[in-house]
């Protein structure tokens, strides 16, 4: 097969872009995490964080500093892979980065049941 001359591959491109850019980097992890909860969505979350370890450091890297094995981390981040807390708070440490938590948009949260509310339902169903 002969190799083009000058051409790169959108995934080396992004990882270079992820390992020069902190900003975008964040970003994409940001929207990577926001689509983990989507079953859709779920196995390009996946790469997308894959990638970013690649970006700093490689994945064998990255799980040596999270002091996770290296095959339980592609296996974590592969399309079909199911990450741990655990594992996903390794990574991001490693990476110099972290988890927080923000509220949902007003129109997907739903509200939440006042306390009264609750008390009586638990005593209906005591009784």
């Amino acid at each position: 097969m002969n190799k083009l001359v000058g051409v790169v591959s959108h995934h080396e491109r992004e990882v270079e872009e992820l390992r020069n850019d902190r900003e975008f980097a964040v970003e994409y992890l940001r929207a990577a995490l926001e689509s983990l909860d989507n079953p859709d969505e779920r196995a390009g979350s996946l790469l997308m964080l894959r990638s970013l370890a690649e970006a700093y450091g490689g994945l064998g890297a990255v799980a040596a500093k999270a002091g996770i094995s290296r095959e339980s981390l592609y296996r974590s981040l592969s399309p079909k892979g199911n990450p741990t807390l655990k594992t996903l708070v390794a990574v991001l440490n490693t990476l110099g980065l972290r988890l927080s938590v923000v509220p949902q948009p007003k129109k997907a949260r739903k509200r939440p049941v006042k306390r009264s509310a609750r008390m009586g339902r638990a005593r209906a169903r005591a009784a």
